[in-house]
């Protein structure tokens, strides 16, 4: 089942360690069939705020996402980025093909039962 990567980045000034990291970043993923969904898109906010950038980054589990996010190659560049662009990253393993989101409101409607 796909997982994902996904990062809610605060917006920062280009800076040469942030552009590395960008430049290098690819090379971290190729091992773990990572691939950019998301990358660098204007967001259109329709509900709430979202200050800052959107990354979502595709795999193919979830073991690959946290083998990629542990791996001493991603490591070794995360502090390019995280000096410099606060944010937030998530791991989330994605829905089976077919999924129906009434299978999730039958499994929660006897909590809401009186």
């Amino acid at each position: 089942m796909t997982a994902y990567a996904l990062a809610h980045l605060a917006q920062g000034a280009p800076n040469a360690d942030v552009l590395e990291y960008m430049e290098r970043i690819q090379t971290t993923l190729d091992p773990f069939g990572g691939r950019f969904l998301v990358h660098g898109a204007t967001v259109e906010v329709r509900e709430g705020t979202w200050p800052g950038a959107l990354v979502v980054i595709g795999f193919p589990g979830i073991a690959e996402a946290r083998a990629w996010y542990d791996s001493p190659a991603y490591q070794d560049i995360l502090p390019l980025r995280t000096r410099h662009l606060a944010g937030d990253l998530l791991l989330v393993d994605g829905v089976a093909p077919g999924y129906d989101p009434k299978s999730l409101a039958d499994r929660l409607r006897p909590q809401i039962a009186a």
